[in-house]
């Protein structure tokens, strides 16, 4: 078996020193491969040594410039660092370079969703979910963006289908909530929803907020 192939077997087992020892080899026998740099970059950002893995990574590269797992690895340990503007930059790169997958649409679309970007984020979360319709999270994000976007009657079907696949999404019920409060004024939905994410989430601070303010002017409008 490929020496890569191989040692990503064996991260899956946990046995990371073992994987170490065959991304080393395979670097060794393919210097020009940059298949060997991402893997062992993963490995460093696996155990939280961002700097190493950022040389494998920009190695790779080096190696070969249209390498477009390298260039998402990188974007993932920017998005781990907080540095949101870079990872997008990443990314983007990444797909330039042709790669085709959910989860490359769905890192790019959150990124710029933390750069309050909503309306470029858009496409790439839907582009994520089309690919993978079973990506819960994904669908979350999308609910989120089409929110903020004020496309309320979308965020809340999607929103919806989260719950359902999840029933213990308690962010979801939170933001749910939110949208029957504000868009659909619909006070009581909004409280049940409210509840549901304390239900899931006792320490949901958020729900517990939205249910005090319905409930206080809900007692004001009844004295």
């Amino acid at each position: 078996m490929d020496k890569n192939l191989k040692g990503i077997e064996l991260l899956q087992e946990g046995k990371v020193e073992e994987a170490v020892k065959l991304f080393t080899e395979a670097i060794e026998e393919k210097p020009k491969d940059p298949v060997g740099y991402i893997n062992f970059g993963n490995v460093l950002m696996s155990v939280g040594d961002n700097e190493k893995a950022k040389k494998f990574f920009d190695r790779a590269i080096t190696v070969d410039e249209n390498a477009a797992a390298a260039y998402y690895s990188l974007g993932n340990v920017y998005f781990n660092e907080n540095n949101f503007d870079e990872a997008k930059n990443q990314f983007e790169k990444a797909v330039s370079k042709g790669m085709e997958n959910p989860d490359v649409y769905f890192m790019l679309g959150v990124s710029l969703f933390q750069l309050e970007q909503p309306k470029l984020a858009l496409p790439y979360l839907q582009r994520s979910v089309e690919l993978n319709p079973e990506d819960v999270e994904a669908r979350f994000q999308l609910g989120l963006c089409l929110a903020k976007v004020e496309a309320y009657e979308e965020a809340i079907k999607y929103l919806s289908e989260v719950v359902e696949a999840d029933p213990a999404h308690a962010d979801a019920y939170y933001n749910l909530g939110v949208a029957y409060a504000g868009y659909k004024d619909d006070a009581d939905t909004a409280l049940a929803y409210f509840n549901k994410a304390v239900e899931v989430q006792p320490d949901h601070m958020l729900a517990g907020y939205g249910i005090k303010m319905i409930e206080k002017l809900k007692n004001e409008k009844s004295e």
